[in-house]
């Protein structure tokens, strides 16, 4: 029976006409986004508070020992899930359950050896008992996520985003809440540890109730080979990428302190707000999407164009609007003025915001037709360029030195964007430029009107009104009604059954 239910929904997702992508697509993209930012506003008031009631140094912990633990999941995939997404023809049930037992032999090695490495991570970090209960929760968690690889890809393939987001709100719901409440007891870095089990046992069991799959073990070396064929590829950029990230984390730890990584985590998590809110969601529709589309070119270059555009046309005013408010917040959030120090991280690390929202759907995009050897050479350059930068400013600037290495390496991304154009030649204007543009403006008559308004929480008010408008008005002078069009079909998307 259950080799029945699957083979009818992978049959669907492998007969999907080109109309019903465009069509799930748009619709995926307005409901990931759209049905998910209020959740993802409770995550960002979530952080104020757990920024509020822990210090710099806790949350510095947090954010290395989560450096540390992601790095080391890595090794819990070899791009499996991926090569599932990404494969044209229709995957059955030995392609499933391959990947299954191949992933969960990965998982426990990967958990035994954090089990053996703990102390040393503890020692070299000095972290207290509870940094050492924050690890093995953390390696729980990435057990319980690896159980809902197979659900979530066949949710993907079907396109079926309503359905994938319902647990990811659940569990931030459950995460955030928790966390909160924890943190507001006096429960300190613990806070961490008991809201990430909790997420990760409540997101398992309702993603088994939407899209309920029965785990089961069969190798086959024939499928396997296959699969391996994108899925190394894809996970040695992956492996870039984490070597980038949380690699830098982890190193830069025996740096900057605890207390340094609480203040650069703290920059990085506001800069990078604006991507989680907008572009996570547009990333995770697109890439099943632009593979379906591979073999047509004139629906790529449409496709992408309109994803970037509606990347930045979001991203770049919430930066430009984080970046100027920040100030005035710091003054009158109470116990937020220790916070202070990461405002000039907060503008080097919103430069590199800017470049991610215009470049990231990019590689998303060679990844998804296949051109997975480029992508690895732009994540070469960039690992290489932040391992040049970040280290040496580091140590020479403190937290400051560290981010302006960050936005460095952020302004090489326009490489991707004359290697893409070659291939796709989507426009850049009208993708990038005119949002860039808009947002400009309103930040400079931001800028203006912030030395003339009293330090209140009226003013943050009144300046995110001005900006808005402003920044409304100048989208309308570059690009017209078919902003307010577009927008149209967005909300009809989002409350669409």
């Amino acid at each position: 029976m259950a080799d029945l239910i699957d083979k009818k929904h992978l049959d669907l997702t492998s007969e999907i006409s080109l109309e019903a992508i465009k069509e799930r697509t748009v619709k995926g993209i307005a409901v990931l986004t759209g049905r998910t930012f209020l959740l993802s506003v409770m995550s960002l008031v979530a952080t104020g508070f757990l920024t509020v009631f822990l210090e710099p140094t806790e949350f510095g912990i947090f954010w290395l020992v989560s450096a540390v633990v992601n790095f080391l999941a890595y090794f819990s995939d070899v791009g499996l899930a991926a090569a599932l997404i990404q494969k044209k023809d229709k995957v059955i049930r030995r392609d499933l359950n391959t990947t299954f037992l191949v992933q969960q032999i990965l998982v426990l090695s990967l958990l035994f050896l954090l089990f053996i490495i703990t102390p040393f991570i503890q020692n070299y970090y000095e972290l207290s008992t509870e940094g050492k209960y924050l690890i093995y929760a953390l390696g729980f968690s990435l057990f319980l996520s690896s159980l809902k690889t197979i659900p979530s890809v066949l949710l993907e393939r079907e396109l079926e985003f309503g359905k994938l987001v319902i647990p990811q709100v659940v569990e931030n719901v459950v995460y955030n809440i928790l966390a909160v409440y924890l943190a507001w007891k006096g429960f300190g870095v613990a806070s961490f540890t008991y809201a990430v089990v909790a997420r990760g046992v409540v997101g398992l069991i309702v993603i088994y109730i939407i899209k309920p799959w029965f785990p089961g073990f069969a190798f086959s070396k024939k499928a396997l080979k296959k699969l391996l064929s994108f899925g190394l590829p894809y996970q040695a950029n992956t492996l870039l990428a984490t070597i980038k990230d949380d690699g830098m984390t982890a190193f830069l730890g025996g740096v900057l302190g605890a207390g340094g990584v609480g203040f650069l985590g703290w920059a990085q998590k506001w800069a990078y707000m604006p991507l989680r809110l907008f572009m996570d969601h547009v990333l995770k529709v697109t890439f099943p999407a632009f593979s379906r589309m591979q073999d047509k070119k004139d629906h790529l270059v449409r496709g992408v164009t309109r994803s970037i555009f509606f990347v930045c046309f979001l991203v770049f005013p919430s930066v430009v609007g984080i970046v100027i408010l920040a100030p005035i917040l710091i003054e009158i959030i109470p116990r937020y003025e220790k916070w202070r120090p990461a405002l000039i991280p907060l503008s080097l690390i919103s430069i590199n915001t800017i470049f991610a929202a215009s470049t990231t759907q990019l590689t998303n995009l060679l990844n998804a037709v296949g051109k997975i050897k480029t992508t690895f050479k732009l994540m070469v350059m960039w690992t290489v360029l932040t391992w040049l930068f970040v280290p040496y400013l580091a140590i020479k600037y403190s937290v400051n030195g560290a981010a302006l290495g960050y936005a460095l390496v952020g302004a090489s991304s326009v490489v991707a964007i004359y290697i893409v154009r070659k291939i796709v030649p989507f426009s850049l204007y009208r993708s990038v430029f005119t949002p860039a543009i808009a947002a400009f403006v309103m930040g400079v008559v931001l800028l203006l009107i912030r030395g003339y308004v009293p330090i209140s929480m009226f003013s943050v008010w009144l300046l995110g009104g001005v900006g808005m408008c402003v920044y409304m008005i100048v989208m309308y002078i570059l690009v017209g009604l078919s902003i307010f069009h577009d927008a149209k079909k967005g909300i009809k998307a989002i409350f669409s059954r």
